[in-house]
């Protein structure tokens, strides 16, 4: 599975395990993911990708801000997840 930024993935391990997060980087087998509160911008987890869920869901919108280095705040990353898990149907 390749992974892209800008995709919310699942963590399946550690301490966040079930919670959505969002792709901010990806270097080789480790990901960077932030969810906008307990993991931000500033301070995002890294996770190797063997221990993240993929799913289909890309925002677009936020991916061209994130690979151009434009301005993006922590609110937008929960604004993403949660228009995904009102999607899906999950709260």
């Amino acid at each position: 599975m390749e992974y892209t930024v800008g995709q919310v993935v699942y963590s399946k391990s550690g301490h966040d395990k079930g919670d959505a997060l969002l792709i901010l980087s990806v270097e080789g087998e480790y990901v960077y993911l932030a969810d906008g509160k307990r993991r931000t911008l500033e301070k995002p987890k890294r996770k190797k990708v063997k221990h993240i869920q993929p799913t289909n869901y890309i925002n677009y919108a936020l991916q061209k801000k994130l690979e151009e280095k434009d301005y993006v705040i922590n609110a937008d990353i929960v604004k993403v997840l949660k228009e995904y898990s009102e999607k899906e149907g999950n709260k």
